[in-house]
């Protein structure tokens, strides 16, 4: 494909959004209108800026100190916190008042953990929509059932219940309560997790009234489809943003785009390696070419997680997601499951800048994308491939200058920049700070045949799975 200047791109596409406005030296992206949904530019005003990834934290595990509040205000364009954490989000908005500050609700599940209720009350915040006890109490259909009439419980995640999340009275009064303590509380609107295709990452059950495996997803991802939409109505009459962790959409053509209709949508396990091909799943299938086309647009978030357990996951995943630069591409390479500090990677000190074109498919399969400021080049395949980067750039993870044709090992990336970069390091823990114990997020979605993840309340233990291809599994947040 021939390299594209952004300059040339078409303006009716460009145009549809506003240029974003940078939150601190080192965020990237911030949204501008109410709720967090960029107001679309005068045809003829400034083309949005395809900005390098901002920062951005699933902060569901612990509360968050002083400390790590004065990082993410200066650092991240959008932080999710379990709904426990009022006292955090207002000390975020006073600090940084353009920061977007989501709760973390569940779609799917009701929960009877400890934090989650106190003895046989539910908790005044929950990590879900619907309390277990009133569920319980006033609406017992709701909880799901398999064949044997027996309530599900999630495995790897005791005291998780799978809700009806098929049925429209679930559904309207999920998002009614969910709506309501948003706008009561100030949030900016929800990271809604567990928004799964597959009921397989967390149980073997059949659902009653269907036939087997095959229909109890069905019903779930039909279901699904039509929650999104009563409860995106819901907060967006609000002027909320509703942007939900969706699961494994190299697999269903179109999910993705669909399910980020509303404020965008977060991929829990963006770059993951293939460990049968060596290659990466974000390319598979048709996910590749949605992502490509949201970030495009620039109107919505993509609120990306690469989980590092290495330098090279680490490279991959913020290359992959300088490949989707735009006004509100955000990613965290988050180094634990349970999310419980906030992550900073030193490539979001880089300082790529601005992308001059877009990315481009080269005939050995390699995408790559220059910047204002350096260059980026991601290997899908699974095999290596010589690229050929513009010159007067060093290797930002060696300062070695690059000249001519390199090498680029099959599932990997390489960063260049120009000969100057900073560094930023995030706040961690020491052994005397203290939190106050909260009820943390649980389930998530994860995209290999990984599983979800989950954080819980300090009085629990964390959880962390996958989800995908039968590639990964869900994670599951909350207080």
């Amino acid at each position: 494909m021939p390299k594209e200047p952004l300059n040339r791109r078409p303006r009716r596409l460009l145009a549809l959004v506003c240029a974003a406005a940078l939150l601190a030296p080192s965020a990237a992206c911030t949204a501008g209108a109410a709720g967090g949904r960029p107001t679309p530019p005068d045809p003829l005003g400034p083309v949005p800026r395809p900005l390098a990834p901002c920062g951005w934290w699933y902060g569901i595990g612990e509360t968050p100190t002083r400390q790590e509040i004065a990082f993410a205000a200066q650092h991240y364009s959008l932080v999710v916190l379990n709904a426990t954490e009022v006292t955090s989000l207002r000390r975020l908005k006073a600090v940084n008042p353009k920061i977007k500050v989501l709760v973390y609700k569940d779609f799917a599940s009701a929960r009877n953990y400890p934090g989650a209720v106190h003895g046989d009350v539910d908790a005044p915040f929950l990590p879900t929509g619907i309390g277990y006890f009133k569920a319980q109490r006033e609406h017992p259909q709701w909880f799901a059932v398999d064949t044997h009439d027996n309530r599900i419980e999630w495995k790897s995640y005791p005291k998780h219940w799978q809700m009806t999340v098929w049925d429209p009275t679930y559904q309207k009064a999920w998002s009614d309560a969910v709506t309501a303590e948003v706008v009561r509380e100030g949030w900016d609107g929800v990271l809604a997790d567990n928004d799964f295709s597959t009921l397989r990452h967390y149980s073997t059950a059949v659902l009653k009234g269907t036939e087997d495996a095959a229909e109890t997803d069905r019903l779930i991802r039909e279901g699904m489809d039509a929650f999104l939409t009563t409860a995106g109505e819901s907060l967006r009459r609000a002027g909320k943003i509703l942007i939900p962790n969706v699961s494994e959409s190299h697999l269903i053509a179109g999910r993705w785009t669909a399910h980020s209709r509303y404020d965008g949508a977060m991929e829990e396990n963006f770059g993951l390696r293939d460990d049968g091909t060596g290659g990466l799943l974000t390319f598979q299938g048709n996910e590749w070419k949605e992502l490509r086309s949201q970030a495009a647009l620039g109107e919505s978030w993509l609120l990306l997680i690469t989980h590092t357990k290495g330098a090279r996951e680490e490279r991959v995943g913020y290359a992959t997601a300088a490949l989707l630069a735009s006004p509100h591409t955000c990613w965290s390479g988050a180094t634990t499951r349970d999310y419980r500090n906030p992550d900073w990677s030193r490539y979001q000190d880089s300082n790529l800048g601005e992308a001059v074109e877009t990315a481009n498919r080269l005939p050995s399969g390699v995408w790559d994308r220059r910047f204002t400021g350096g260059y980026v080049a991601v290997n899908p395949t699974g095999k290596a491939a010589r690229v050929t980067p513009p010159p007067g750039l060093v290797n930002f993870d060696g300062g070695a200058a690059v000249s001519g044709t390199i090498e680029l090992a099959g599932g990997d990336a390489v960063i260049l920049v120009t000969p100057s970069n900073t560094t930023t390091t995030a706040p961690t823990r020491t052994p005397t700070e203290t939190t106050t114990p909260t009820t943390t997020a649980e389930p998530t979605t994860d995209t290999t045949t990984a599983e979800p993840t989950t954080t819980e309340p300090t009085t629990q233990p964390t959880t962390t799975e996958p989800t995908t291809t039968d590639t990964t599994t869900p994670t599951a947040p909350g207080p």
